[in-house]
């Protein structure tokens, strides 16, 4: 969220604002450090709610600021197939491995297990199915001999906010399209 953040207040990501930070967590610290860059943020607690009640508040948040385009980040749960229709096509989530493998959680270690010799992070619009959206861009990190989840989940991190904030970049110029299950970027 915070390279998203810079990255439109810099201008890395043109003719975009972030209009809100939401999280369901009031102690999250993103909310912080999106205040300090001058964005809104709003609490919308799930505890004890049902999702397509939770799904539904935040929708409510984001259509009354004109949000066109969803970037989740660190939002471990699914959303509710209200909520994808809200903004079809247009909601993203950046994912640590290379999809289709290892969608869902504890990738890393799944990788290693599986003993891949390359992951990475994977952006990609986000449907009604778990990490199988269409994929905007992918970014390749080698698995080493010795990695650990640990050591591996750090060399991916470093990987998702570049790519992060390419495939927003992408999306904003209006030259990225889904064709089926594709996305085609037409560059300048």
């Amino acid at each position: 969220m915070v390279a998203l953040v810079d990255a439109v207040k810099s201008g890395a990501i043109p003719a975009s604002e972030v209009a809100v930070v939401i999280s369901d967590k009031a102690d999250a610290a993103g909310l912080a450090k999106a205040a300090e860059r001058g964005v809104e943020t709003i609490v919308i607690e799930r505890a004890g709610r049902k999702r397509a009640e939770h799904d539904a508040e935040i929708v409510a948040a984001l259509k009354a600021r004109g949000v066109e385009l969803v970037c989740l980040a660190g939002y471990m749960r699914l959303l509710s197939p209200d909520f994808i229709r809200a903004f079809p096509e247009r909601i993203v989530n950046i994912h640590p491995s290379l999809l289709p493998s290892f969608p869902g959680l504890n990738v890393q270690q799944a990788a290693i297990d599986h003993g891949v010799k390359i992951s990475g992070c994977t952006v990609h619009f986000v449907d009604e199915d778990l990490d199988a959206g269409p994929i905007i861009l992918q970014r390749a990190v080698e698995v080493k001999d010795d990695d650990t989840a640990e050591t591996l989940a750090a060399r991916i991190l470093k990987q998702e906010h570049g790519a992060y904030i390419e495939a927003v970049r992408r999306i904003a110029s209006g030259r990225l399209h889904i064709e089926g299950q594709r996305t085609v970027y037409f560059a300048e």
